[in-house]
Parts: C-alpha cells; structure tokens; sequence
C-alpha cells in the first residue's frame, strides 16, 4: 500500500489533534508527547506557511462535495464555499477550511477542464486558488 505523508508542525497539538479527527473523521492512530500521526487510508474528508499555499482532497464526485459541505458545516469547520468555479486550468466544486495554525484546506472535485487558469479571482483563507 501507498499513501501520501504530510508532517505539519503545529502551535497547539491539542487543537489541532481535535481540528484533524473531525475533518478526516477519525482519530489519530499514534499519539505522544509532543506528537499525533494520522493514518488515512480514504479521507472522507512548520507553523510558518508562508510557502504553503494549501492542502487539498479530491473527491470523486460532486455529489461527495455536497457530503463534505454538510458533514463539515455540522462540525464547524466550514469557511467558504466555491461552486462551480474555475481555479487551476479546472472548473471544480469545493469546500475550504482552515486549520488552527491557518494551514488552508479544500475538498474538492473537479468537473471539467478549463482553458485558464481562472476565471475570476478566488478568495482562499490564506492563500489565492492555487497560485
């Protein structure tokens, strides 16, 4: 099996422990002093991110969209909403959050392909589309 590391270093463990188990809806599979690690086989969903522009999950539909939409507005999380935008040469569908250090997150599906980059310019929390 493959997957995808992110190492996140992070002001508040707690907070963020608390802000990733709800987004990806489980919790950590190892935790220690100073230390959470998160192993998502299928997410359903430096404290310095000046190079970060923003972490993201495809989905495969948008319909998944919709289940993140709502599943996130229940827990809080939910920070802007973009239908049907065009964003990175795509038109997609997303939902955006922030995490407590300010690391920007979308769940998203992209609809179909775009011949620019953007249409109009997307106001992401901490960061622009994905420039």
């Amino acid at each position: 099996m493959s997957r995808v590391q992110l190492a996140l270093n992070v002001q508040n463990l707690q907070e963020s422990i608390a802000f990733y188990s709800k987004m990806f809806g489980t919790e950590p599979a190892k935790v220690r002093e100073g230390y959470a690690n998160f192993a998502i086989a299928e997410p359903d969903g430096a404290s310095e991110y000046q190079h970060l522009n923003h972490l993201g999950v495809e989905l495969e539909s948008a319909q998944l969209v919709e289940q993140a939409i709502d599943q996130f507005s229940n827990l809080g999380l939910v920070e802007k909403i973009e239908k049907n935008e065009t964003c990175c040469f795509a038109v997609q569908d997303k939902v955006w959050m922030t995490s407590p250090d300010g690391a920007p997150w979308e769940y998203y599906t992209v609809l179909a392909d775009a011949p620019s980059f953007r249409t109009n310019i997307a106001v992401v929390p901490g960061g622009d589309c994905c420039s």
